[in-house]
Formats: structure tokens, sequence, C-alpha cells
């Protein structure tokens, strides 16, 4: 009815208002409600800071020809968008709505999610997706192909623009999985979201292999064997606050910088433990953890891809209120060393702080990269490389604390002086060497312990010596490749200082239309 009185008028908008916010059919959202999963809308306004969100496009249909649904045509289809606010500031939102023919993307539905996409880039305010689907609407065919390609497109466009963040809450298989892959940061629900190219019937069929959904493309899965997940919840509402908590420490885009908060937490703060903290067996491991927790500001970290690649750290923190990108190596892990999966996981996240203004933090605890057949044939060197990519492109201010071993190329890589580092520090336990001093001792002097009359006796004088020469943080001060050697407890108060020091750093950039990292 859309002629008649005013109150009419009213009268019918406010039924049509009803129908849009209970597209799915009754039996569909009970179904929903008892698998523990809130509603698209229900997402969209526990995101956003409560009042805040705002729907566009509530009264979209899918077009009447599609196949077999010409009498099906529920109102805004299987997504909710909009825009609202997450502690204080913009962001513009998709939720697919698996209640309404399983989430799958329509034509309509693909136009939906490109609008809030383009208006996310042309205001310059992160983009939030959250998935749960069922994958293409069949029914539409090619069309449905096609929305999707048009979605890959825009992510490719607004990467290093603005923040894109994927909510994994339900299926997200086939084609759909690329959209999330693009984007930069992607949270998985236990137990309840999944994420493959192909499901398990197919990979039955074609490998023989029996696999369940949850084996095959669970949160568990890409949190640890993948790396396809950066953060794992253990619930919906648990997922939604971590997405807001993410988005604290991010700017609304490439031009600006992340909020400075104010931080109780005094600036000049010294810890003692940090004096205690490195074993004095050069091979026992630390918990590197322990060391970023006593420096930054109210031990507060947040750790991305937390369970993968375990022997590198990276994650997010505040020094002196400034949000902060954290990279360490993590001895008790594979003794610290960077392999395929380190490097790729750190030189992702590098690259992405590098984007988003975020100054990058690097502690260096590193024997080198680590050696065999499996990470040569792998493409160790290839992977390797895209660390080493990652840290000379990167133009933030970047700040080393090298805190034990940084051995060979290694070395290198971790954020030395030599890869534009701003600052570079070494507590007095550091040894900046080409390799460890038994490895050295027994390459350089091989002949002579060959033909030694006690060549243990000889190997031990010969170890202590190489020590006292190389394997101590002096050396390389003396030639400036270390700013300065500190006392671990000062750690927080110098880092803070060279910190705000390069805050108005500015770098130009090679002319040229982009780089080529060994992909």
């Amino acid at each position: 009815m859309h002629h008649g009185t005013t109150e009419e008028k009213l009268a019918w908008f406010r039924e049509l208002r009803a129908q849009s916010l209970h597209a799915g059919s009754s039996e569909a959202v009970a179904k929903h409600r008892a698998a523990g999963k809130l509603l698209a809308r229900e997402r969209a306004e526990r995101l956003c800071d409560p009042g805040t969100f705002v729907e566009l496009d509530r009264y979209v249909r899918h077009r009447e020809e599609n196949f077999g649904m010409a009498d099906r045509r529920p109102l805004g289809d299987a997504v909710v968008t909009g825009y609202g606010e997450v502690l204080g500031r913009k962001i513009f939102v998709f939720s697919q709505d698996f209640t309404v023919f399983g989430g799958s993307l329509s034509e309509v539905v693909a136009e939906k999610i490109c609008k809030v996409m383009d208006m996310a880039v042309t205001y310059g305010c992160p983009i939030v997706g959250i998935n749960d689907s069922g994958g293409a609407r069949i029914q539409e065919g090619v069309v449905s192909l096609a929305g999707y390609a048009e979605i890959f497109w825009r992510n490719v466009q607004a990467s290093g623009v603005v923040p894109q963040i994927s909510l994994v809450m339900g299926p997200c298989a086939g084609g759909a999985v690329y959209s999330p892959a693009i984007t930069d940061f992607v949270f998985m629900v236990e137990g309840s979201s999944y994420m493959f190219i192909t499901g398990p019937d197919v990979v039955k069929t074609v490998t023989g292999e029996e696999v369940s959904f949850e084996q095959l493309g669970g949160a568990t899965a890409h949190a640890t064997k993948s790396g396809v997940a950066h953060f794992v919840s253990a619930d919906e509402e648990a997922c939604l606050e971590d997405a807001r908590y993410l988005l604290s420490f991010l700017p609304q885009n490439s031009r600006e910088r992340p909020e400075q908060s104010t931080s109780i937490d005094p600036k000049d703060r010294e810890d003692p433990e940090l004096d205690r903290l490195i074993p004095n067996e050069p091979n026992k491991p630390y918990d590197m953890h322990e060391v970023v927790k006593r420096v930054v500001d109210g031990g507060h970290f947040l750790a991305v891809h937390e369970r993968f690649a375990e022997n590198i750290i990276c994650g997010f923190a505040r020094l002196g209120g400034h949000a902060v990108g954290i990279v360490a190596n993590q001895p008790q892990a594979l003794a610290g060393v960077l392999d395929i999966d380190s490097s790729v996981k750190a030189g992702r996240f590098v690259r992405t702080c590098d984007a988003f203004n975020i100054p990058l933090v690097t502690f260096v605890d590193v024997p080198g990269f680590l050696p065999g057949t499996a990470q040569e044939w792998g493409g160790i060197i290839r992977h390797g490389a895209k660390l080493l990519y990652a840290y000379a492109e990167a133009t933030v201010p970047k700040l080393t604390m090298i805190t034990r071993k940084a051995y060979g190329g290694a070395y290198d890589v971790m954020s030395s002086k030599h890869i534009r580092a701003d600052f570079n520090f070494a507590w007095p336990s550091a040894e900046i060497a080409v390799m460890g001093p038994e490895g050295a001792v027994n390459i350089i002097f091989r002949r002579e312990l060959a033909d030694a009359a006690n060549p243990d006796e000889r190997r031990a004088e010969l170890i202590a010596d190489y020590k006292e020469r190389f394997a101590n943080p002096y050396t390389a001060a003396s030639r400036g490749y270390v700013d300065d050697v500190i006392e671990p407890r000062h750690t927080r108060r110098v880092l803070i200082d060279a910190l705000e020091s390069a805050l108005t750093k500015r770098e130009a950039r090679p002319e040229r239309k982009h780089g080529n990292i060994p992909l």
C-alpha cells in the first residue's frame, strides 16, 4: 500500500520496518539461535557502541526474475549493512544473514556489500565484514560469481587504505574465502566457524581423506596450522569484543596515526626483574612474552597469530600511550629461530603496521635461520626474504632491542641498523656475531684443533677468547651499529624516549609503481 492518508502511509511504513527486522523464516531463526548464534543485525549492533548502528538498504530485494524465487523476496535480502561507531570512531560494517537463503550471495547482496565498502574508502573509515554464508546463490548463476569478484576487487583497492577486518561467524567456503584472505585481520569462533576452498566431501572424493569440517577448516586448524586466522575467540560475544579491542590500536585510514591514549603507567618506570631475566646458560630458554609485558603500558599486549609460528611473537601494545606493533623472537619455541612460517607471519605483520602508520618495536634473540631440507626445499630463502623486504620497506619509526643472540643473516633481517632501523639498543647480555662461539671456533681453527695434542682443552680456550672478543654488543656499538648498550631495567624509558623522538620521521619513497616483494 503506497497511497492513502498520512496515517495510513505511516502504518504501512511501520509494517515494512517490522518485516525488515525479521527477514528470515521463524524456523531458520530458531535453528540459528539453537546453535548459540546471534542474528546478523544483533552482531552488527553489538560490534558498534550502543545505539550507534545505522542500517542502510534495509528495503532492498533480489530481482524478481531469479530462477524459482519470484515469490520469496525478503526485505534486505541476506545481508545487513550500515555504519556505526566503535569507541567513538566511525566504522562501516556488513553482516551476512544465514537465516535468509543460507546467507547466500546474490546480486543485490553483493551490491549492498560493495556500497558500504566504497563508502568506507571514500570517508576513510575501517570496514568490518561479518561472514556467515553458504556461498554463491545458485539460482543467480554467474551473476553471483560476478558479485564475489566485485567484492574481491574492492578488497584489493582498499588494502592499505583503510583497515579491513573479517569476522568469520559461520561457514565461509569456496571462492568466498578470498575476501577474508585479502583483509588485514581474520577472526574465527571456536566450534562454530569454518573456512575452506573445498569441503570434506570433495576432499574425500579427490584424495580419499576422511576429515571433518572442524579438522579441515575450523578455527583451531586455521589458528595453528594454516595461519589463516589471526585471532580465535571462545564465542561470538567475545569475538565482537576482541574486534573492538583490535580497532583501538588502528587508525581510521592510512593518512592518520593511531589515536594516542593517556597512560597511567609512568614513562620512566624501571623494572629490576628484567636485569635477572636472561639465563646465564646461553642455550637456556626464557619467555619473551615476559620481556614485552614488563616493558609496555600496563603489561597489556594483544597477540596476533598467537598460536601460529610460535617462535616469533607479533602483536599490539602501547608505549607511553602510543600504539606500537611488537615483533619479538621467542626463545621458548625452536630457540627463537626464523623459519618459513615465522618469516611469513612477521613479514605480513610488519607490512600491516607500516601501511597504517604504527611504529615497530623489535625484540631480538635469534640464533639464525632453521636448517634442514624441509626448510630449504620449502623455500626458506624466498620466505625469509619477505621479512627482510618488509622491514627494509617500512618507513614508520623502527626501534630494536637486542636482548641476547643476534647471529648471522638473521641479525640483519631483524630490524638491524643496516636496513634502516631508527634506534638500535642492546642489553649487556647481547651477542652480535656471524655465528655462535662453538661453531665459529670449529670452522676458523679446524686445522689447528685437528693437530692439537689436547683438542678439547684448546677448543675451550679458543671459545673463551671468541666470546671475549665477539659475543657481546660492544664491537657492534663501537661501529655505531648499536646506538647504546643499556641496563635492561631501563628498557621502557629508553624505548619511549626513542619512539617520541622518531614520531616526526619523514622518509621519501623511491619513484616506482610498486616494489616486487618475493611472494
